[in-house]
């Protein structure tokens, strides 16, 4: 049997314009995926790692297969298939997370894997077999196979790079994930449709009259593309759009607002008609009274409050500076304890302050200036000697962002407090609590005066724990701090200074912006 001839090339400007498309969508699915399963398995660096590693993944495997395709069968019909296979793929992996979401939330290594799996690997795999297809397409002259092959690796990496940048920079801050990843999905299936109404059209003759013979012309031989087989396929993929739209909107949604850094709910509290608790990423993050701003919910604010109260004396003003917004909840606490505070709150996430601003009764005004921003940055350009407390809340889902936990930070952190003010900071750890004992040593290595709030009996807790450093240049006054907790939370803490506090921290080392790694030490050996 003779083989086949080979097949027609496409027009340079559509093989090129496939190529940066399907490789720029491989990067837009790899940054939103991030966004679908971080309200389920957190944003981590394991999270983030799990995204990258799977996506590259799918990415070998999809260009290998690719390849191997169209070393055997006429890539110009897979072309169409693969694209609207893609579109079809993207459509059903928002449902397909929500609901995998709600069985895996919390999970660990697996579960993490698993769930990036579920958001990646199908549509960036049939786009990343495009590529191959495309060159396989082009290479009509073996003398230019380097010049083909340099020229559409280029151009899908331009792809990725332009997908990358366009959805970090814009995408992501102005859209939902839902409506980027329904449209990259129509995108796709109505470029395939496209694409293969255009191939049919152009179909050099020969090999119409081959396909033909083939199937035995007319009207009652076959079904060429276009005929009903066509019809067939486009009603099969309505029919499963449609489908992947109904099974988005029915999915479990577990975002009220989603921001550039998070997927915020407020909840009411049907135990107290003022109080409203901040969800961030399906985490318990700040609860707010609405109408009392001096309740404390949470057991570590109300460690913060007592700190606050003995740090100047009662009704004393202060310059107050906070690392983390999130519910507003300590500013709000020491305007109405101290009235005439000035408290300035660097918050990364400009849309949760926009939430706060409208569910969570916070007011910029003289006694709280908002900046949005990052706060090793900002720090860094504040005058010496300029605030009386800095209050550390910031996080990462539960994790301190490493460059908010180093030496160097809390350098620039004992800069900016004027002599006799404090720094406090709440940390969250897990068993062994290795993040927390290094912490605490980062924070000993520029502040002469530390000390430690915990649970009862935290140091060797199986679950995780909120944990209050607090620091000054001066002797903490810690029987006054004492006293306060012993009147807010009862025999809920632990306060440990001293040789105590040494033995806790066990020879823990600081850690730097040269070796910092957070993500690791939560993690059980």
């Amino acid at each position: 049997m003779d083989s086949p001839p080979p097949a027609t090339p496409l027009r340079p400007g559509l093989a090129a314009a496939l190529v940066f498309v399907s490789s720029g969508a491989v990067l837009v699915l790899e940054i939103v995926a991030l966004r679908l399963v971080g309200p389920y398995i957190g944003v981590t660096l394991q999270t983030n790692s799990a995204v990258i590693g799977v996506a590259l993944a799918a990415i070998a495997y999809g260009t290998w297969i690719g390849g191997r395709i169209a070393d055997r069968r006429d890539p110009r019909p897979l072309l169409p298939a693969a694209l609207v296979l893609a579109g079809i793929t993207t459509a059903i992996t928002l449902p397909l997370v929500r609901y995998a979401g709600e069985l895996l939330r919390g999970s660990a290594v697996v579960g993490i894997l698993l769930l990036t799996m579920v958001a990646i690997v199908l549509p960036a795999a049939l786009l990343s077999a495009v590529t191959p297809l495309v060159i396989k397409l082009q290479l009509g002259d073996l003398n230019r196979t380097g010049e083909v092959v340099g020229k559409l690796s280029s151009i899908g990496t331009l792809g990725a790079i332009t997908a990358t940048l366009g959805t970090g920079f814009f995408l992501v801050a102005t859209l939902p994930s839902s409506v980027i990843m329904m449209a990259l999905a129509l995108l796709l299936g109505g470029s395939g449709i496209a694409l293969g109404v255009y191939l049919h059209r152009t179909r050099p003759p020969t090999a119409t009259a081959t396909a033909t013979t083939a199937t035995g012309g007319g009207a009652d031989g076959g079904a060429a593309p276009g005929g009903r087989a066509g019809t067939a396929t486009r009603s099969a993929v309505a029919v499963i759009g449609l489908l992947a739209v109904g099974l988005a909107v029915a999915a479990p949604d577990p975002c009220d607002v989603e921001t550039e850094y998070h997927c915020a709910t407020v909840q009411a509290d049907p135990d107290r008609g003022s109080g409203r608790l901040l969800l961030l990423n399906s985490a318990r993050h700040s609860y707010v009274d609405l109408d009392d701003p001096t309740h404390l919910e949470f057991p570590y604010t109300r460690w913060i409050g007592a700190a606050l109260d003995v740090t100047a004396p009662p009704g004393e003003p202060l310059d107050a500076l906070h690392l983390g917004g999130g519910g507003f909840t300590m500013p709000r606490y020491l305007s109405a304890t101290r009235p005439g505070t000035r408290n300035t709150v660097y918050e990364i996430d400009g849309g949760l302050v926009d939430l706060g601003v409208r569910e969570l009764d916070v007011q910029p005004g003289p006694d709280l200036a908002v900046v949005v921003g990052d706060a090793r940055i900002l720090v860094t350009d504040l005058p010496t000697d300029s605030v009386d407390v800095v209050v550390g809340d910031a996080f990462g889902h539960l994790v301190v962002p490493w460059h908010l936990a180093t030496r160097e930070m809390a350098a620039e952190i004992r800069r900016v407090i004027r002599p006799g003010g404090s720094y406090l900071q709440n940390v969250i750890d897990y068993p062994p609590l290795r993040f927390i004992q290094a912490e605490v040593a980062t924070v000993a290595a520029e502040f002469p005066e530390v000390a430690l709030i915990t649970r009862p009996g935290a140091p060797t807790r199986l679950s995780g724990s909120n944990f209050v450093i607090l620091a000054a240049d001066r002797p903490l006054p810690l029987d006054e701090v004492r006293a306060r907790l012993t009147a807010s939370v009862g025999a809920e803490f632990d306060l440990l200074a001293g040789d105590e506090l040494t033995d806790f921290v066990a020879g823990a080392q600081p850690l730097t912006d040269d070796y910092a790694p957070v993500d690791q030490l939560l993690v059980a050996p």
